[in-house]
């Protein structure tokens, strides 16, 4: 992706997410410069907080991609040991028709909300006995804790203020259908760099050509960045 349209994006988003009366914390307007000075001593690189705008390294963000910003993670060892910070949180947006193609999580279980704007599509599928992907199972999830059963590549749509839990095996894919949506993501400890498994053999990051120069850090610029 070009860094130029990226920073659009930013601004974009930053301005949907103001729509929806919801304001991101104040090292989102750092800019790289200030995020250098700032940044250390701080728990926002280490835990990878902040700005995520992917395409999966596929060049097509308007059919194939997901715009995320990290407002909070926890640590796996607290996940690990049972307390403390196990916990994290994202803003995320869906464009209309824009798909974030079929993954599962290993450690992660998420709560996936829809904040406002038009209907988010989930298309769910099963696990098979090891865990992998399997087009022909289905399964049960809890929406705003009521159980649902779903049938293999079953699409659940979510109403603005309606939310699903989704489970370490609970393949899922999603977009907006009929506009874009403002996601919410409550979930235990984040690790977009090893807990994401993907159906087809993808990136999660976006391969960035600096045409100019960032408006903000990306949370994959910050070891090249930051060092």
């Amino acid at each position: 992706m070009k860094r130029s349209r990226i920073n659009r994006i930013m601004a974009e988003a930053h301005d949907m997410i103001r729509r929806h009366g919801l304001v991101l914390p104040p090292f989102a307007n750092w800019t790289p410069d200030e995020f250098r000075a700032r940044a250390q001593g701080t728990r926002i690189a280490e835990a990878r907080m902040g700005w995520d705008i992917t395409d999966y390294g596929q060049g097509r963000f308007d059919t194939l991609g997901l715009f995320l910003f990290t407002l909070r993670n926890g640590r796996l060892a607290d996940l690990r040991g049972g307390g403390g910070m196990a916990y994290a949180e994202k803003l995320l947006i869906a464009r209309q028709d824009q798909l974030s193609p079929m993954h599962t999580h290993v450690i992660k279980a998420e709560d996936i909300i829809n904040r406002g704007g038009a209907v988010l599509v989930i298309h769910l599928c099963g696990s098979d006995d090891r865990g992998g992907f399997d087009p022909n199972r289905g399964g049960v999830v809890f929406c705003d804790g009521v159980p649902r059963a779903y049938g293999p590549g079953e699409k659940l749509r979510l109403a603005p203020g309606e939310s699903v839990t989704l489970m370490p095996g609970d393949w899922h894919a999603f977009w907006g259908e009929g506009g874009d949506v403002l996601i919410g993501e409550v979930s235990t400890v984040n690790d977009d760099v090893t807990d994401n498994v993907f159906v087809d053999p993808i990136g999660r990051f976006a391969e960035v050509q600096e045409d100019e120069a960032p408006l903000h850090l990306l949370v994959s610029d910050y070891e090249r960045w930051l060092g």
